[in-house]
């Protein structure tokens, strides 16, 4: 039909290497809709490879449930301990190559890339993002884990990032984030 929005689905993806974080979203022209958030528990596997194949085989199965586009995928940040975050980019590794086996587009976005582009604020907590999601995307707080809404805020950071040609702007606080996105704040 002419005029209307192409609908896309993305696939967001924060992962961890006890749980990795996961939210679909639907994208009709400029309104994006939830359509599930959830995590894949590894805590129950003691082996660190069958967590990375773990990953792998609850990424194929999200992916041949929903049908994403594309895979938004939050990427490893650098700490002070190497071993974390090799393991974490090998979580990162698995759900990447899940997405590869199904031909779908990757998009990486660093953990501040993600935070400032659903709040406004690079260095926002776990909790403010997650009030934010539930603002814009409408949904109340059903005991939703932390890792969930963080896969949820990679794929709205991508749907962001993807329809606005100067999603690159800067922000010089949290009013000037507000000016200039009144849609977004209540």
């Amino acid at each position: 039909m002419k005029g209307r929005p192409k609908e896309r689905i993305i696939l967001g993806i924060d992962p961890g290497t006890n749980i990795t974080g996961y939210g679909v979203i639907r994208a009709a022209g400029n309104v994006p809709e939830m359509i599930t958030i959830g995590l894949i528990d590894l805590s129950k596997y003691g082996d660190h490879y069958l967590k990375l194949k773990q990953i792998f085989d609850r990424t194929i199965a999200i992916i041949d449930e929903y049908h994403p586009d594309e895979l938004a995928i939050e990427a490893p940040f650098y700490g002070k301990n190497v071993q974390s975050m090799l393991k974490l980019g090998r979580a990162q590794g698995a759900a990447i190559a899940a997405a590869l086996t199904r031909s779908m587009p990757i998009f990486e976005y660093a953990p501040r890339k993600i935070k400032m582009s659903i709040t406004g604020q690079g260095a926002a907590s776990k909790e403010q993002v997650a009030a934010m999601l539930m603002n814009i995307l409408k949904f109340k707080k059903l005991d939703i884990k932390l890792d969930a809404t963080d896969g949820l805020a990679a794929a709205l950071c991508h749907f962001y990032q993807s329809n606005n040609p100067s999603a690159d702007k800067a922000y010089s606080g949290w009013k000037d984030f507000m000016k200039k996105n009144p849609g977004r704040v209540k």
